[in-house]
């Protein structure tokens, strides 16, 4: 995908490995955004009227990924963690991860482009994962074991296993930092050394003709000073692309203070990642530190995890509509087992909110009012007062009617379901609609 080709600055100019080992990149220097995968799909075939899947369905092989379902692509590539795909071991037992048995044979026998279903213009970045296993003392994977999952599934490139440090003090020196976060920055330094040696070594018993795996040096810190200390190492071990980790509950203004000390000791070939970070507003500003991609799932999980902002648009977000579903609501199905509820009424109520909001999008005689009305008194049947004095946000939804202005192939297709808080697919079609509001964003950024 060519983002931002026409205002990439002079400096995003195409990069030459000078090492034989490492692959050689000759794409643009655009920023790409990649979206962080966790098996977040969506059905086709499904029913909305009836909140049905259709009989037939396998799932994930007959579900589409955001870049399958819309159009352009909401992102440039897709990261793949091992702690999802794998999981881990942690002091409880094993973790899971997300994937099933077959879903995760697939992966390691397709590839990550066949699996995924990646276009020839999408990349794919591989992590391990280190939020997974913040709680231990040292990361569950060997080199050879991330290895064996970046060069089996295909990925283009592949971070060095890091170790997250849990706190952020900007003037601390190493002597006085909590001996913790200096193990743990030691740890993550010692294995990407390891890392790139061994990546290299893979690297030379490649075929010819075969990917070439690109080594990403993973740079934790707790200040400025430590993470360009971070860079500073990565850069003698012969890392050119580096990922910033850790920076997540970092505000702005502190993101922008270790850029700004990365910047005096980054060598001029070398280019940034920004793991967990979008911040739209900012990324003009990032991107003249060299900062070239990110990753994110908050204009995703924004759809049905935040409070207000589910429904983005160009120019404010609305609060989606929700309207739960007697079966599968376990906080409505406990009003009903004790008999505070009943169970008809709930149905009805639930069905009522439904068929009015739909007669509502299709101009058929109903106004705003009557449908918040239907809407306040199904929420009055579940008796949560903090949830009922919320309803009333939604009469905006329903006044500006955003998605009938949305020209993303999801609100085209399904209307007004796209604001109904209700369901795994609702909810996951509206985080693909927002990714498509943050691609248009980051494509009008005047990058330069």
């Amino acid at each position: 995908m060519e983002r931002f080709a026409k205002y990439a600055p002079p400096y995003q100019h195409t990069v030459k490995r000078l090492d034989p080992d490492l692959p050689s990149v000759e794409d643009e220097r655009v920023v790409k955004f990649y979206f962080p995968d966790s098996q977040d799909q969506i059905s086709p075939g499904y029913d909305f009227i009836n909140d049905e899947y259709p009989y037939h369905r396998v799932r994930q092989r007959d579900d589409l990924y955001a870049h399958q379902a819309v159009s352009p692509a909401p992102y440039d590539g897709i990261l793949v963690s091992k702690a999802i795909v794998d999981g881990t071991v942690n002091g409880a037992g094993k973790y899971a991860g997300k994937y099933t048995t077959g879903q995760r044979d697939r992966l390691y026998r397709d590839g990550v482009s066949q699996f995924f279903g990646l276009p020839d213009t999408m990349r794919s970045l591989g992590d391990c994962g280190a939020f997974n296993y913040i709680d231990q003392e040292y990361p569950p994977y060997s080199i050879d074991e991330v290895l064996d999952f970046y060069y089996k599934c295909g990925f283009d490139s592949g971070i060095s296993i890091d170790h997250v440090i849990f706190g952020y003090k900007p003037d601390l020196p190493e002597e006085d930092a909590d001996p913790a976060w200096v193990k743990r920055r030691e740890i993550s330094l010692d294995l990407a050394e390891k890392f790139i040696k061994a990546v290299k070594s893979r690297n030379k018993m490649m075929p010819e003709g075969k990917k070439r795996l690109e080594p990403v040096g993973a740079a934790q810190g707790w200040s400025p000073d430590s993470y360009a200390d971070s860079v500073s190492r990565l850069q003698e071990m012969g890392y050119k692309r580096i990922a910033l980790g850790g920076m997540v509950p970092l505000k702005t203004p502190e993101i922008i203070a270790c850029l700004e000390r990365i910047s005096d000791v980054r060598q001029d070939d070398v280019e940034f990642h920004l793991l967990g970070i979008t911040r739209v507003d900012s990324m003009e500003r990032f991107v003249k530190f060299h900062v070239t991609s990110f990753d994110s799932t908050s204009a995703f999980r924004q759809a049905f995890m935040d409070e207000r902002n589910n429904y983005h648009t160009a120019d404010r977000s609305y609060m989606a509509i929700r309207v739960p579903q007697v079966d599968g609501n376990l906080a409505l199905k406990r009003l009903i087992l004790a008999g505070v509820v009943s169970q008809s009424e709930a149905i009805k109520a639930e069905r009522e909110c439904l068929k009015l909001l739909r007669r509502y999008d299709a101009d058929d005689g109903v106004e705003v009012q009557e449908v918040m009305d239907a809407l306040r008194a199904y929420q009055s049947l579940l008796g949560d007062e903090k949830k009922l004095k919320k309803v009333e946000k939604y009469e905006a939804t329903l006044a500006d009617r955003p998605w009938r202005r949305c020209p993303c192939d999801l609100c085209r297709q399904h209307k007004i379901e796209m604001v109904i808080f209700r369901g795994t697919e609702r909810n996951k079609r509206r985080g693909f609609h927002n990714m498509t509001v943050l691609e248009a964003k980051m494509r009008k950024l005047p990058l330069t």
